[in-house]
């Protein structure tokens, strides 16, 4: 099945019942049983939903998964691979990540023992000296969020199965529709479905896809007892936005390129990230391991301030100033007040998220539009 009609179909079938071509969001917290234990797959809503059941073959089947677990956002979804780990266990995470796992590494987890150490994967000579005895798990994004650096999936988890260690890799930024790290090598993939999955900027969901049966039971063991699950409107959400990913994404991708290469012909803008420009560090690893550069942009300003940022983040009208990304709409952001706030601001600077730094994440609307829209906004 080829992804454009995987999106429509895999796991999605007609409701039994009454032929509902649209999986129906089943709106209940338990279900009858003809005796203690005798029903019909179902007891209880926390435990299994056959909204949330349908959802999860999908997103199983567009990762080339075996087995998907949803949550009720992409953090809890983090948390319960973190979950997976006792105390005295490492974490090595890409350096360059998401303001929130960030948090939840640092301020969650590492009081009860679960440690993280940063490292930058996109050199995997530093990767493989970083690993330690205590290692357990590589926490890897790719692109990274927000500096758009690209990490070898396929290199990177090929030296954590050398070292007995678990790999995950966060594909929220690509979407399985570019890129799906499962074939190249991952253990587990996470997304905050609510970016490019849902596309509409309407629901907050969380999703873990693996292969191994082990892996899986222990997720689905978290998502009972933990009870960070997501109610069946979400779910039906998501199923509804994952039907015009390819379209979603593919435009994106196409708009993204275009403005692009207007911001870097602009005088005003210093530095540009994106992954599809050739002299980019990583275009050739994204070129290798994606099947499309995103629709995700940041860049800098010659006038490297906050001000001059906050100037352009207020003038700007199709670009929202906004958190989150992957909607149909367009956005823009600021990592280091917003995404990034929490995230020491030493280390921010490290990493190249300066006073000037903004994210875009370009939407699907008429590019032209988005173009003079920035145009307007730097002038």
């Amino acid at each position: 099945m080829k992804f454009a009609t995987k999106v429509i179909h895999a796991g999605v079938s007609p409701d039994p019942s009454t032929g509902a071509i649209m999986t129906p969001i089943f709106q209940t917290s338990t279900y009858a049983q003809d005796g203690p234990g005798n029903h019909k797959g179902y007891e209880y809503a926390r435990t299994k939903n056959p909204t949330r059941s349908v959802l999860e073959a999908n997103l199983a089947a567009l990762e080339n998964g075996n087995f998907a677990v949803c949550f009720s956002s992409g953090v809890a979804a983090t948390s319960a691979v973190v979950q997976l780990l006792q105390s005295g266990d490492e974490i090595l995470a890409t350096d360059d990540l998401y303001g929130g796992t960030y948090r939840l590494f640092e301020r969650i987890f590492r009081k009860f023992g679960i440690t993280t150490r940063y490292v930058d994967m996109t050199n995997i000579d530093t990767l493989r000296a970083a690993i330690g005895e205590k290692t357990r798990l590589l926490w890897i994004e790719t692109p990274t969020n927000p500096m758009l650096r690209l990490v070898d999936i396929e290199a990177a988890c090929t030296l954590a199965k050398e070292r007995g260690i678990l790999s995950c890799v966060d594909n929220t930024f690509a979407s399985p529709y570019l890129q799906t790290p499962l074939d190249l090598g991952a253990d587990i993939v996470v997304h905050s479905a609510t970016k490019y999955l849902n596309g509409h900027s309407d629901v907050i969901h969380g999703a873990v896809v693996c292969r191994d049966a082990k892996i899986a039971e222990e997720l689905y063991f978290i998502q009972k007892s933990v009870g960070a699950v997501p109610g069946p409107q979400d779910c039906f959400l998501v199923l509804r936005g994952i039907k015009t990913l390819h379209l979603r994404v593919e435009r994106a991708c196409q708009n993204a390129a275009k403005v692009a290469e207007f911001l870097r012909a602009h005088p005003a803008v210093d530095k540009v990230y994106y992954p599809g420009f050739e002299d980019h560090a990583g275009h050739e690893i994204a070129k290798k391991q994606m099947r499309g550069f995103g629709g995700m942009v940041s860049f800098t300003l010659k006038n490297d301030s906050f001000e001059a940022a906050k100037a352009v983040l207020q003038r700007t009208h199709y670009f929202t100033c906004a958190e989150s990304l992957g909607g149909v709409e367009s956005l823009i952001g600021h990592p280091a007040t917003m995404t990034h706030a929490s995230i020491p601001a030493d280390i921010r600077r490290q990493i190249g998220i300066t006073d000037s730094f903004m994210r875009l994440s370009v939407g699907i609307e008429d590019v032209q539009d988005l173009i003079d829209d920035l145009k307007n906004a730097l002038s």
